[in-house]
């Protein structure tokens, strides 16, 4: 019998555009018929998880645009992804360069935050010194890992996590592309550590949280600073690779100041929930998967609704100016993702989540219409369906952003 974890699932997943995830998709129903895949129930941790040594692990990877010019290519190990992204828009000089999100991070309910994903980021854009660096460009991912202690960050991108209930720990792996393998790889991975100890920073559902990132010489790469407000503790990230510092590439927080090689037509920085993989703490975990397949929790709106949402409460740039706007982007498509694999639109395993402002917490949720909700900006037809906007690869290569309008009155535009 076939079982999950011997099928190319994983890997075809990393072929360029929608003839991959098709591909993959062929392969699940395969599975499916042959073995299954071994789901638990909403968002369960895997039998036997602990706090120990002994956690699970994957490699979440960015996204990219892959064409028959440019085959790039996810390395072993890795797997591709959904990308769904917040934008804060800003004309302000240095503002990709200085700036720190406020957020309140999601807590666990009914069902754990874990099960609608392995992890969620902020990240930006940023100069490569490795001479075989595509466009002389990597991206950095912030990424957070609901219910979760990093046991470990690895060289090759990946993280290794155990169980925890309602805790959260980080790794920070930026992604860059080779013009000699056209695969990508990680420029540097590091763990977030609590002050100059070797201990992770853990922080808790519920705590307010701020990232700021912020340039403090140009022979130092950018610097990541985490700060958990409700406890007090703090930690920083260094983004120095072997090759150099690695610093942001674009100064301002423009639309159209976009990676090279992404997918997207986007801003240099962005908060992401990463979705289409199961919980790593599932059977399979962290495993790729697609809308309409019982399982991949990141499309049923039922689990969702089982925790409290991610509260991004703002940004602000140095000398406190906040954006001007704001603009979301799927890299597969939002609905059109959905309207691939399901049968219709709405059902169990079947939406496309989506940001909204909410005026009860005065902040940006993303998943449902929760409780206080004010504004859903047409909930999943908020993100283009289609690449219609032009990039290093020609046109109709990127999805484009979409501003959100209105904005939220109670952000004030600057």
């Amino acid at each position: 019998m076939i079982q999950p974890s011997q099928t190319g699932t994983r890997f075809l997943s990393r072929l360029p555009g929608r003839r991959g995830r098709r591909l993959a998709t062929a392969l699940l129903a395969v599975t499916t018929t042959l073995g299954g895949l071994a789901l638990l129930s909403p968002g369960a941790p895997r039998a036997g998880a602990s706090t120990s040594q002994s956690g699970s692990g994957d490699c979440i990877a960015h996204h990219f645009a892959s064409t028959s010019s440019y085959p790039i290519w996810y390395t072993a190990g890795c797997s591709g992804h959904d990308e769904p992204e917040l934008d804060p828009v800003s004309s302000l000089p240095g503002s990709a360069q200085n700036l720190t999100w406020t957020a309140v991070l999601p807590s666990d309910g009914t069902v754990p935050v874990s099960s609608v994903g392995p992890t969620f980021w902020w990240g930006g854009t940023v100069t490569d010194p490795n001479p075989h660096a595509l466009f002389h460009q990597a991206f950095v991912e912030v990424q957070f890992y609901p219910d979760a202690l990093v046991n470990n960050c690895s060289s090759d991108g990946g993280f290794n996590v155990s169980y925890v209930p309602n805790d959260f720990t980080v790794c920070s792996p930026v992604w860059q592309v080779s013009t000699q393998s056209n695969a990508e790889t990680a420029a540097f991975n590091a763990e977030l550590y609590q002050g100059s100890s070797k201990q992770p920073l853990v922080m808790h559902g519920g705590d307010t949280i701020q990232i700021y990132f912020h340039v403090v010489s140009p022979s130092e790469g950018w610097n990541v600073t985490i700060t958990d407000l409700t406890t007090g503790q703090s930690g920083t990230i260094v983004l120095n690779s072997k090759y150099g510092p690695l610093l942001p590439a674009f100064s301002t927080q423009q639309i159209g100041n976009s990676l090279g090689w992404g997918i997207v037509h986007d801003t240099p920085n962005a908060f992401v929930w990463e979705i289409g993989h199961t919980s790593p703490f599932s059977t399979p975990a962290a495993q790729y998967c697609v809308p309409g397949q019982v399982g991949c929790d990141s499309y049923d709106a039922s689990h969702w609704a089982g925790f409290s949402p991610l509260q991004i409460k703002s940004v602000t740039f140095a000398g406190g100016a906040t954006p001007k706007s704001w603009a979301v982007v799927s890299d597969f498509g939002g609905t059109a993702e959905v309207n691939q694999y399901c049968p219709s639109y709405g059902g169990p395993y079947c939406i496309y989540p989506w940001y909204s402002w909410n005026s009860a917490d005065s902040a940006f949720t993303y998943g449902i219409d929760y409780p206080g909700t004010k504004f859903d900006y047409g909930q999943a037809s908020q993100f283009a369906t289609a690449p219609d906007c032009g990039g290093p690869f020609g046109p109709d290569t990127t999805y484009c952003d979409t501003v959100l309008k209105p904005s939220p009155p109670e952000t004030p535009a600057s």
